[in-house]
């Protein structure tokens, strides 16, 4: 599926930004940005090896190195994972219906779960929306009425 190719690449570059920016009402305190550090692993790492399974053997990382890796995702040079992005993004476009639903049966399901992911990539700055995608997410934005990220990008 396509969404599982760009898994690493999203969680590399959205999950610093969001406890970065702290603007994002649950990352306002710190105890809600340790929270999401604390359970949400960045590339290479999965899920086990992050957070443990409780036992002795396999406690998880220590919370020190998890706001290091943290901190060295934000501190990289994004330009490389954001050139990326932005070719991926193309290949979006080109597969999405129209710029009022993504496939041909009009707005669904399938219209939520998209927007959303691609709400969450407009906190990254340096994103080269494709006009057609832009205009889909601007849309279904105003539709909602729940805005995007693009204000507190980083």
């Amino acid at each position: 599926r396509e969404q599982k190719s760009v898994q690493t690449l999203l969680r590399t570059l959205q999950r610093p930004r969001y406890v970065a920016t702290g603007l994002l009402p649950e990352f306002q305190q710190l105890d809600g940005r340790h929270a999401f550090i604390k359970n949400h692993q960045l590339p290479p790492y999965e899920k086990p090896e992050w957070k443990g399974d409780g036992s002795e053997e396999n406690p998880g990382m220590d919370m020190d190195v998890k706001l290091n890796l943290y901190a060295e995702a934000m501190a990289a040079d994004p330009a490389p994972l954001i050139e990326d992005l932005n070719a991926r993004l193309i290949e979006l476009d080109d597969m999405l219906y129209s710029e009022h639903h993504c496939s041909e049966g009009g707005l669904g399901l399938d219209d939520i779960d998209l927007w959303a992911r691609l709400r969450s990539i407009s906190i990254i700055r340096g994103v080269e929306w494709p006009s057609k995608l832009r205009t889909y997410i601007d849309n279904l934005s105003a539709m909602g009425d729940v805005p995007l990220y693009d204000e507190m990008a980083l």
